[in-house]
């Protein structure tokens, strides 16, 4: 009797297991196209990545690059002091959006061109996405802003 008991917890501890494992491998699996990692110009030009892969990209909109194509496409350059990347996108531009503004996009890099399916703009005249922050701090052309 007492060998029995204690092999129905064993039996119960590694059914527990493998449910953890099978359910942790379900939800990995779940959120493998939901994870967009950040990259910097300058890490995109460095390595550019495969043309399938979706990750955000973000820096500065370069000064006289916004050029506005027929209907939604626009196309403008992206830089964090160390490297420029051309974009394009299609869509509605946030009405934050514009020249020297700081933005961040998720896309595709394909033929040497960030294809954009989202821009993220900033939403005051302080706010800078973190991300872009730090990449521009180590290229040295970020100037913190004054109260």
């Amino acid at each position: 009797m007492k060998n029995l008991k204690k092999r129905r917890r064993v039996q119960i501890i590694v059914l527990a297991f493998v449910a953890l494992g099978i359910s942790t491998g379900l939800i990995g699996y779940a959120l493998q196209d939901g994870i967009n990692y950040y990259r910097s110009p300058s890490e995109v030009m460095a390595e550019p990545p495969s043309s399938d892969e979706v990750f955000r990209m973000g820096g500065l909109v370069s000064d006289g690059t916004l050029v506005r194509g027929q209907g939604e496409t626009v196309s403008f350059s992206v830089t964090d002091g160390g490297a420029v990347v051309p974009v394009t996108f299609t869509g509605v531009l946030p009405d934050l959006f514009g020249e020297n503004q700081g933005m961040i996009g998720t896309g595709k890099y394909v033929d040497g061109t960030f294809e954009a399916s989202e821009i993220l703009a900033k939403h005051d005249e302080d706010y800078m996405p973190k991300e872009v922050v730090d990449s521009l701090k180590e290229t040295g052309v970020y100037v913190e802003p004054t109260s």
